[in-house]
């Protein structure tokens, strides 16, 4: 077996309902559309069996370490691989010298070199790459290249950016939007300003970067990864290696989580380069320090905001100043931005707003795409400007919300109509008018729960309680002209069915949906899901909900060729249309009962197979200011956070979260409640702890005991009190993105209560200790 095949047994298995779990009580789950069907990969997950990037394996395997850079910024005067290259064991050290192809690339736009040659712009950049027959023996090697800097006075302030000496031959400046909408001399009875910060937060998957490149026989490469957008990776590394796409193949192996871009392109090109330039199988595992500095993270931001209202508390301006830190590179940071500037008046009516926004490079970690990005910062800043109005003008929080939220019908102020069902008030009043959780003082005391956690520090007259509110959305699919299609095949055979599509599971649910679409259309039980590669058509990237969208809409629309391919014969036989044939329980009726048979039967001898495509609607880029139809769909969330603070410690414990939540329809009512509660506790984190912290560029403690992930007994408790089940007619079978508006809505609620709680003003996130301590009166 040759070392390909060898990789290729190993990672790609097969997801069949076969190894789905049964229900608790041992019978066979339902099938089909709004089923709680379990996960296909459940219990390989469980018995620790699943095969993920770090346990790859080939024959003649070599080990790949990464040379990363101690600073944030330097000029880089040599650089010797000269040692490294004479070490035991050692087969191949390459630097930028040794890129075939493209010097630099991006996902979005180009302007990061696979190596730093000249110009160190962040901490962890990465310099040379080693390869040789022991990992130990690897990152030995990585240390012995000697590289002379020049250090160079990093630029650290999103704010200095602007007037800083240009950090990238494209400019400090990324992009600014400056949004311009009504009449901007309105003025309000009431008006307010803050000042808000959002701080870094981390992915932080499970599972740290790794993947496998193994040469093929024809010059090209194949790289086993992690990677949530195969064919972008596959397009990315061609340029790179100076290949052809078709000789590149990207294979998908099993991804331990992804709520942002799950890989780091800096990664993958070495990996590649060194198999080629070796001709051997290599194997690259990042350790958790390399994973915090090699991939993206959410954008810091920096918000000025100003509110006119009046004085019914109904909103007439919003003015804001969004300043996003992009790092040293442009990733997804203009896309970014386009969401926070088009978001950031929240999901209520603004007859007039003013909104500039701006992303810049620094010298900062690298920022791009965190699950919600640019609308949670924003949510953050806009709900703390709601109860500051609410406070001034004496109005209950939820009271003044409800006064102005978006509806079905509304604008946006990029000027797009909402068309989509937005029941943001119906949400509301749900939170609201729910039962708040019992008091301490109701409870025996040994059973209190103090802010600093089990039989913490804290005293019970210390502890104030307060509830918020928060009131979220975010936009489905890609944006501003962004071309979104994805491609499925369904084939039948034997009484199984095959779902092949490039869309990448990345615990979103698509292999489930996928079968339970197959299920529903088809009648038959026995679903196989692909694994996902680049020899499938794209799929495009695992974000904003796309592939419930996009790639179930296809494998919706190829399962119905099928149907058409299946039940014609029958319906032709007794003369009538296959519209007049149903499939329901594994059996073909007709209309009439007069004619009945199973599914099995009917396909026996057969082989049926269908591919289709699913393409929403085109959507256009914003104009000059701020104006267009940039978004597909939208989705919302409202939350009330009840929280526990400790005045004297500035601690909190964040007792519930109430949930009611915009889900066009339920699919999978199991995993929907679980991506929602997923969601929540990603919120909490960069309420309370998540901060990817730095001291002049250089990230401190890049690991996860610095880097203060919620824990099981941080996670609060999360009651989810309605799901409106109110369809978008534009999206195939209704549904909306479920997991990205909670992490954008959670911060802000958490936030919200702790304001409610202290009477202090709460504009940083995470929320420090000392933003809690003390009670203000004003």
């Amino acid at each position: 077996m040759s070392a390909s095949d060898a990789a290729t047994a190993i990672v790609t298995p097969k997801v069949t309902a076969d190894s789905a779990a049964p229900d608790s009580d041992g019978t066979t789950p339902e099938r089909g559309i709004g089923a709680s069907v379990p996960p296909a990969d459940a219990r390989a997950k469980t018995e620790g069996t699943f095969p993920y990037a770090a346990d790859l394996w080939a024959e003649g395997l070599l080990w790949a370490a990464v040379l990363r850079s101690p600073h944030a910024h330097a000029r880089i005067r040599s650089i010797d691989t000269s040692a490294a290259a004479r070490m035991p064991g050692v087969r191949a050290v390459v630097t930028q010298a040794d890129v075939p192809g493209a010097a630099t690339h991006g996902r979005r736009i180009a302007d990061r070199p696979v190596f730093a040659h000249d110009v160190v712009r962040h901490h962890g950049e990465p310099i040379a790459a080693v390869a040789a027959d022991h990992p130990d023996a690897a990152r030995l090697a990585a240390a012995a290249i000697t590289v002379e800097y020049e250090l160079l006075d990093p630029v650290t302030d999103p704010e200095q950016a602007f007037g800083a000496p240009p950090l990238h031959p494209d400019g400090n400046l990324i992009r600014h939007i400056p949004l311009s909408y009504g009449d901007p001399e309105a003025t309000g009875e009431v008006v307010v300003e803050g000042l808000y910060r959002i701080g870094r937060q981390d992915p932080a998957p499970i599972g740290a970067e790794a993947g496998l490149a193994v040469p093929r026989p024809d010059g090209g490469v194949e790289i086993y990864t992690a990677s949530t957008d195969p064919h972008s990776d596959r397009d990315l590394a061609a340029a790179c290696l100076g290949l052809e796409p078709e000789r590149v193949k990207v294979v998908v192996t099993g991804v331990p989580g992804a709520t942002g871009d799950r890989e780091d392109s800096g990664f993958q090109l070495p990996l590649g380069l060194l198999a080629l330039r070796t001709g051997c199988p290599v194997k690259l595992a990042a350790t958790r320090e390399e994973s915090f500095l090699g991939h993206s993270h959410r954008h810091p931001t920096l918000l000025r905001y100003r509110h006119h209202a009046d004085a019914e508390g109904r909103l007439v301006k919003v003015e804001a100043q969004i300043l996003m830190d992009a790092g040293a590179y442009a990733d997804s940071s203009s896309e970014s931005l386009a969401a926070a500037v088009a978001f950031a008046c929240g999901p209520y009516v603004v007859p007039n707003a003013f909104v500039e926004g701006w992303a810049v490079r620094t010298n900062n970690p690298p920022s791009g795409h965190v699950r919600g990005e640019g609308a949670m910062q924003v949510c953050a800043a806009y709900e703390g400007q709601m109860d500051k109005l609410a406070a001034q003008l004496g109005i209950d929080g939820a009271e003044l919300r409800l006064r102005n939220v978006l509806a079905t019908g509304d604008s946006l102020p990029t000027g797009q109509a909402v068309t989509c069902p937005a029941p943001v008030a119906e949400l509301l009043r749900a939170v609201r008018d729910s039962e708040l959780p019992a008091l301490p003082k109701d409870t025996p005391e040994e059973e209190w729960l103090l802010p600093g956690g089990p039989e913490g520090a804290g005293e019970p007259g210390a502890v104030r309680r307060g509830v918020g509110y928060g009131l979220g959305m975010v936009h489905m699919l890609g944006a501003e002209g962004t071309d979104e299609v994805s491609t499925a095949t369904v084939k039948v055979y034997g009484g199984e069915a095959t779902v092949i599509c490039a869309a990448v599971e990345t615990g979103q649910g698509f292999t489930t949906l996928a079968r339970q679409i197959v299920q529903e259309v088809l009648g038959v039980d026995e679903v196989t899901v692909a694994p996902a590669d680049t020899d499938q058509p794209p799929a495009g990237p695992a974000t904003h909900g796309r592939h419930t969208w996009v790639s179930g809409g296809a494998v919706e629309r190829a399962a119905k060729m099928v149907r058409t391919q299946l039940l014609q014969p029958l319906a032709a036989k007794f003369g009538m249309s296959t519209e007049l044939l149903q499939i329901a329980d594994g059996r073909i009726t007709s209309y009439d009962g007069a004619f009945s048979t199973t599914v099995a039967e009917a396909l026996e001898g057969k082989e049926l197979w269908a591919t289709a495509q699913c393409r929403p609607h085109p959507t256009e880029p914003l104009d000059a200011n701020g104006q267009g139809d940039a978004f597909v769909g939208l989705a919302f969330c409202a939350i009330r956070a009840v929280v526990d603070v400790d005045v004297e410690l500035g601690s909190v414990r964040v007792v519930e979260l109430t949930v009611a939540q915009d889900v066009g329809r339920v699919l999978n009512p199991r995993q929907l409640r679980a991506r929602i509660e997923a969601g929540v506790t990603q919120g909490v984190g960069a309420a309370l702890t998540e901060n990817l912290r730095t001291a002049s560029g250089l990230v401190r403690h890049p690991d996860l005991t610095g880097y203060a992930l919620p824990t099981a007994l941080d996670a609060p408790a999360v009651r989810i009190v309605k799901l409106v089940e109110e369809r978008d007619v534009v999206a195939p079978f209704g549904a909306k993105a479920a997991s990205a508006v909670p992490v954008v809505t959670a911060p802000a609620a958490v936030a919200s209560a702790v304001r409610a709680a202290t009477g202090r003003p709460v504009n940083r996130l995470p929320i420090r200790p000392s933003a809690a301590v003390g009670v203000s009166n004003s």
